[in-house]
């Protein structure tokens, strides 16, 4: 797998209209790390989420925001710029504007692994991403 062609590579569908190519990385867990494209539709949020190991985001194409536990304010998300996130660290983006937001996820793991924490995903697209704020 000396190179990879992402045009050759199958989109998985994720809930919300979301897809992810798997660009590093296989069910075996034969690498060290993975890698994958999400391409996230207008309007789409992540659940409120976390991974057991450190990942770094990398904004390719589009438009949106994140939030990251630790932090009140949100992140306003463009090409160019890179987010890490430690292991354990609560975290969600949405895609904000009218075209896709396009990410590379970098998971320093085998296996892609997801702890869905509140899953808020086609909740209230007026709210901040993060935690639900209780009245």
């Amino acid at each position: 797998m000396p190179v990879v062609y992402h045009h050759d590579i199958p989109s998985e569908p994720f809930r919300g209209g979301a897809t992810y190519q798997t660009v590093v990385g296989d069910e075996q867990g034969s690498t060290p790390v993975r890698l994958g494209i999400q391409t996230s539709p207008p309007g789409y949020r992540t659940p409120l989420h976390s991974h057991p190991y450190m990942e770094a985001l990398m904004i390719l194409e589009g438009a949106g925001e994140a939030w990251i536990e630790g932090s009140d304010d949100l992140i306003a998300l463009k090409p160019g710029m890179t987010l890490v996130f430690p292991a354990h660290i609560r975290h969600q983006f949405r895609t904000l504007g009218e075209t896709p937001l396009k990410t590379l996820g970098v998971h320093a793991s085998p296996h892609r692994v997801v702890i869905v924490h509140e899953d808020n995903v086609g909740g209230d697209d007026d709210r901040p991403a993060g935690p639900r704020q209780t009245a």
